[in-house]
């Protein structure tokens, strides 16, 4: 369903890796806090297209990891009309929207507590 290489918006991109700077948590895996958060606060990607254009392209388990099958399956509930392109689209979206409620930690302590 998701491509097996993705990447991000160059802008939020930047966000993840700031927020390693604070924290220490890698992109990745803050990536995947980002969509989950997205998912909780009740956006919907609304089909517009976003230049995925960063430089931080990686294979799907690296960006998804155990949360592979989970994120797939939640794309495909909310967006069951998307084809693959769509997929990543709605993906990157999600992240982009969650990355904002977190990118301004300053430390882990401060993070967790807030999730």
């Amino acid at each position: 369903m998701l491509p097996n290489r993705m990447n991000l918006t160059r802008t939020t991109e930047e966000q993840l890796k700031k927020l390693k700077g604070y924290t220490g948590i890698t992109p990745n895996v803050s990536a995947r806090i980002a969509f989950f958060r997205s998912i909780e606060s009740d956006f919907r990607y609304q089909g517009q297209e976003a230049k995925l254009d960063g430089s931080l392209v990686l294979d799907k388990y690296t960006w998804l990891g155990e949360t592979s099958d989970v994120t797939e399956l939640v794309l495909k509930m909310y967006y069951p009309e998307l084809d693959t392109k769509g997929y990543q689209q709605a993906w990157a979206a999600h992240v982009e929207d969650g990355i904002a409620a977190i990118r301004n930690h300053r430390n882990i302590a401060n993070l967790s507590n807030t999730l």
